[in-house]
């Protein structure tokens, strides 16, 4: 180990060459390199954490670059995971950096999480973030969790036992399941991109302090931050009745379970409409599938594709398995999100993309680009 590299944190009081080596022989499981993963996994990399894996199943948008700070304008249209790998490894060449280019599902998550020490959740849905929470519970891993919400965000850690024993979980802190319209992502609520760096750098905190021993981590306990005027408040977590209950009983369980109905997965990668040729050029083996119906109009002339109406898909899903990977669009995006939930439950290791805005956005960005001409 390099230690000159590591030598301003190993000089402060408390942590020293014992704590370095600690975080040397760690390894967390970073979900999603986006607004938060994306800050967690550049200090957890630099401050020397010895593996590092990542889960990530989306491709880096331009509208990504403004809180995703791993990835650069070049990155655009590339894999996240690998992308973020990438730059991880330049960072510190001593770390081992694990892409999983891939959605976290009820199918791999024992395998992905039983190879790492604790987890930290950077997703932005929920039926991701209750899956975590089953899986890391059933294996006893600890689980760090951050939310962002507009201008607030959330810290706490699960799964871990405090000083009196005590051991809390997500279902302890939100026992009730909301509808998946009332929980805006940041494409709809919005986001400043300071806040999710700030809260990814707090959970990143938490990371090393849990390995290292060294402060009071945020076990049992949620700390809230509010980024316009910096009001933070920790509120202890207590055991609720139903928590327990709603997990799955064991890892089979959880398996067969349906975390689609607590709300939409989201397992499919987003295409938009400025990306589109790009995209399609780097991934020939693509298969686009068009869901509205055979008489809809307009047709996509600059590509060739199949039509697949959402109406006969349970009929042709036969034809989808020749194809490890599929593009399916509409006229305005809805049809198609309903399309890759039904696929991905046939097929959940074909890599499914959807075009953002349907038909609509693609006519819209090609009358805008002749505009300019």
């Amino acid at each position: 180990m390099d230690y000159q590299r590591y030598s301003r944190q190993m000089i402060l009081p408390g942590f020293g060459k014992e704590s370095q080596q600690k975080l040397s022989q760690a390894k967390v499981l970073v979900i999603g390199a986006g607004g938060l993963g994306c800050p967690a996994l550049l200090y957890l990399t630099a401050a020397g954490l010895g593996k590092i894996g990542l889960v990530d199943f989306d491709f880096v948008e331009l509208s990504n670059l403004h809180r995703q700070v791993i990835f650069t304008e070049k990155d655009v249209g590339r894999p996240k995971a690998l992308a973020a790998a990438e730059r991880l490894h330049a960072r510190n060449g001593q770390a081992s950096i694990i892409p999983y280019q891939t959605s976290l599902n009820p199918s791999n998550a024992e395998k992905l999480v039983a190879e790492y020490d604790l987890v930290l959740d950077g997703s932005d849905n929920l039926a991701t973030r209750y899956l975590v929470n089953d899986v890391c519970a059933l294996l006893g891993k600890p689980l760090i969790y951050g939310a962002i919400y507009r201008y607030e965000g959330q810290v706490a850690i699960f799964n871990q036992a405090d000083t009196t024993g005590k051991v809390t979980q997500y279902r302890d802190l939100f026992p009730e399941l909301p509808d998946s319209n009332q929980i805006p992502n940041c494409a709809e609520a919005g986001v400043i991109g300071l806040l999710p760096g700030i809260i990814g750098c707090l959970m990143a905190n938490e990371v090393i302090k849990l390995v290292t021993k060294i402060g009071r981590p945020l076990i049992n306990q949620l700390l809230t931050f509010n980024a316009l005027n910096y009001e933070t408040y920790i509120m202890d977590i207590i055991s609720h009745p139903s928590g327990n209950e709603a997990l799955p009983k064991d890892l089979n369980e959880l398996k067969n379970r349906d975390y689609g109905e607590i709300c939409p997965m989201e397992l499919t990668g987003v295409v938009v409409a400025e990306e589109l040729e790009s995209f399609l050029a780097n991934h020939p083996e693509v298969q686009l599938i068009d869901v509205r119906e055979e008489a809809e109009t307009p047709k996509l002339t600059a590509f060739s594709y199949k039509s697949f109406p959402l109406s006969l898909l349970e009929e042709k899903m036969a034809d989808l398995a020749e194809s490890n990977s599929v593009l399916v669009f509409c006229q305005s995006g809805i049809r198609s999100a309903q399309a890759a939930t039904h696929i991905s439950k046939s097929f959940p290791n074909k890599k499914i993309f959807q075009l953002k805005g349907g038909i609509n956005s693609w006519l819209a960005f090609q009358s805008h680009t002749h505009e300019e001409k």
